[in-house]
């Protein structure tokens, strides 16, 4: 359905609903197919590498500052316990990195320890918002001038969206006076490439979105899946305790870097496991069916599908599909990924846990810059601090929304490792 050459389009109920502004597109939301072709092509360097080349940079010194938090407020020890909200923290790392990688400038949430624009907040009561307006058909009244006008956030508004989509507006004005090619960054790129004001504006804000929850909700699954499961836990942290000494002398005390946690092999079985067994969404995007219809086939036998249908995939029950990933494929047993044999199976496998991030020209652009996140995280926290749940019986509080999963509650605690 979102092969390059698909003639399957986005649906007007869902795509239309996750408009920030009444008639203002951003790349997810685009549904005309050119516009949404060109609007990858013009991006697309500015989320890698090519064009930014301090992005890896950024993400080391906000883990580094998650990390310097960690230890100067909440190290426990045998005299007291110093319980704390790894969800919490988790969100503010992510959108620290986000909005370091869009605007060039943090927004502190992890120097200030507390959701600092009230972002946090504001997105996790937008996307109840935004499930009563896809499930309801409300997004025909609440995408129109009149009620955005009366009833929508505004630029003025102290916290929350229109603080974030003030503060975004008055960095970019400021960077469309100044000369791009004295900068590499994600905004640079974005100019050069042809990007308007409010493009840019549009997509940095959906950056803020949907770059932080979905990267903080696989974060938080993955340490939760390590902490209830020893086994995986001590084989992890024995690997990156190994990889640590053996680079102790050439980059003691830095943030391990991208290209050495895919070097990783468990390390990496981890993330795809965490991220498989319990994705941070539960459903890639719909599709409206070609006119004329299409048959596919569902367990060997062809169904056609009217032109015009709106159809899904659901994600939580395609990764946990016996057929694919065994019969212990509920099971979290990140050695599936290192020990299959058949290739054509686990080449099948990959092709499944790509869909966390949709496929095809459909893809999350932000993809290269989670997983980078996603591995140096889960890498400084196992080699500087041990870790442990510090409500077994309820580990967190768990929510979702519009087939986002959103955590509340996840109390910890670190202590200090010993040995490292």
């Amino acid at each position: 359905m979102s092969g390059i050459r698909s003639r399957y389009t986005k649906t007007e109920w869902y795509y239309r609903a996750c408009r920030h502004r009444p008639d203002k597109d951003h790349v997810f939301s685009e549904m005309d197919e050119e516009k949404h072709r060109r609007l990858r092509q013009q991006m697309g360097s500015g989320y890698s590498g090519k064009e930014n080349p301090g992005l890896e940079d950024s993400i080391d010194s906000h883990v580094s500052e998650l990390i310097q938090l960690i230890r100067s407020k909440y190290i426990s020890t045998e005299a007291a316990s110093k319980p704390m909200d790894f969800a919490q923290k988790i969100q503010y790392l992510t959108l620290d990195v986000i909005s370091d990688i869009s605007f060039g400038k943090p927004f502190g949430d992890l120097r200030a320890d507390e959701d600092t624009f009230g972002i946090a907040e504001s997105s996790e009561t937008g996307m109840v918002a935004f499930t009563y307006s896809i499930g309801l058909g409300l997004y025909r009244i609440l995408q129109t001038p009149l009620f955005a006008r009366f009833l929508g956030f505004k630029e003025t508004d102290p916290t929350g969206w229109g603080r974030m989509f003030a503060n975004g507006r008055a960095i970019v004005k400021a960077r469309l006076a100044l000369d791009t090619q004295k900068r590499s960054d994600m905004i640079a790129s974005f100019i050069r490439h042809g990007l308007t004001e409010e493009e840019i504006l549009s997509e940095t804000t959906l950056q803020m979105i949907a770059g932080s929850d979905t990267t903080a909700a696989s974060l938080r699954v993955i340490m939760l899946y390590l902490l209830t499961h020893s086994r995986v836990y001590a084989k992890l942290q024995a690997e990156i305790d190994a990889f640590a000494e053996s680079e102790r002398t050439n980059r003691p005390s830095t943030i391990v870097s991208d290209a050495n946690t895919r070097r990783l092999s468990y390390l990496q079985a981890v993330i795809k496991e965490g991220m498989r067994v319990h994705p941070p969404v539960t459903n890639s995007d719909p599709k409206r069916v070609p006119d004329g219809g299409d048959i596919v086939v569902v367990d060997g036998k062809s169904v056609f599908l009217p032109g015009g249908t709106n159809v899904n995939c659901a994600a939580w029950p395609l990764h946990i599909n016996k057929g694919i990933f065994g019969e212990d494929a509920e099971e979290f047993r990140p050695e599936r990924w290192l020990l299959e044999t058949d290739e054509k199976k686990l080449t099948t496998m990959h092709r499944v846990h790509e869909l966390v991030f949709g496929y095809g020209k459909y893809q999350c652009l932000g993809r290269p810059i989670a997983m980078m996140e996603i591995g140096k995280t889960v890498f400084e926290l196992m080699r500087n601090f041990d870790w442990c749940l510090a409500k077994p019986d309820m580990p967190w509080k768990e929510s979702n929304h519009a087939g986002v999963f959103t955590h509340n509650d996840m109390w910890v605690l670190a202590y200090e490792r010993q040995s490292r």
